[in-house]
């Protein structure tokens, strides 16, 4: 059984790490349920293990060092985070495929709102095609990133997981180079026009997940 968590007003980012450490190793002795922890952040920025120096650009709100995987990220309220912690014991333990399914979880959710989200080789994350911005200056369309995606696995337990923008304050990336990928921009479901809060996200995601993490059997 997968149990769901949200977790009410801001959660400290340290506090959430302490809390996925615990339970990823309670999983992992057989001592607790696999959990999908929805929480929010107040504003702040993680450098994963890929991070660059030169890509922190102004370090307007804290930063922590997060040991997923990734590079630089921010995080804040109206950002919804979905902390993942799953046992890949069980459900095979293969890190492309978790990762693929992760993004299809997310790309599935994003469709209930009518949006296309894509995976691009090379970029992780998910990214929205801006026909109504101006192209890039080598003439390809541009696209922005509505969410990102970084885990880390312990005993084959997954923790940290995605963040998804939702009507996050967007002037707060330009602290960072996000993910350390420069010419293409952020955007979130508000800003795309569509007035929709974290619950309704929170929806989406229940729905959509039973297809790309089916029940563990026996």
């Amino acid at each position: 059984m997968t149990e769901w968590i949200t977790a009410p007003g801001l959660t400290d980012y340290d506090d959430a790490v302490a809390f996925m450490e615990a339970r990823a190793a309670a999983i992992h002795a057989g001592e607790a349920d696999e959990l999908i922890w929805l929480v929010e952040h107040p504003p702040l920025y993680t450098a994963g293990t890929s991070a660059k120096a030169d890509d922190l650009l102004d370090a307007r709100f804290p930063v922590h060092a997060a040991g997923r995987g990734g590079q630089y990220t921010y995080h804040g309220p109206g950002q919804r985070i979905v902390y993942v912690m799953l046992d890949l014991n069980r459900r095979g333990r293969d890190i492309r495929a978790f990762v693929a399914a992760l993004e299809n979880w997310v790309i599935q959710s994003l469709a209930e709102f009518n949006l296309k989200g894509e995976i691009r080789d090379g970029r992780v994350g998910v990214w929205i095609a801006r026909p109504d911005k101006a192209a890039l200056p080598d003439g390809t369309m541009r696209e922005d990133k509505i969410a990102a995606i970084g885990v880390k696995l312990r005993k084959w337990v997954s923790f940290h997981g995605i963040s998804i923008n939702v009507e996050p304050d967007l002037t707060h990336y330009a602290g960072i180079v996000p993910c350390g990928i420069s010419g293409h921009g952020v955007t979130s479901l508000v800003d795309l026009g569509h007035p929709v809060g974290l619950d309704d996200l929170d929806v989406a995601l229940m729905r959509t997940f039973p297809q790309n993490f089916p029940p563990i059997q026996g």
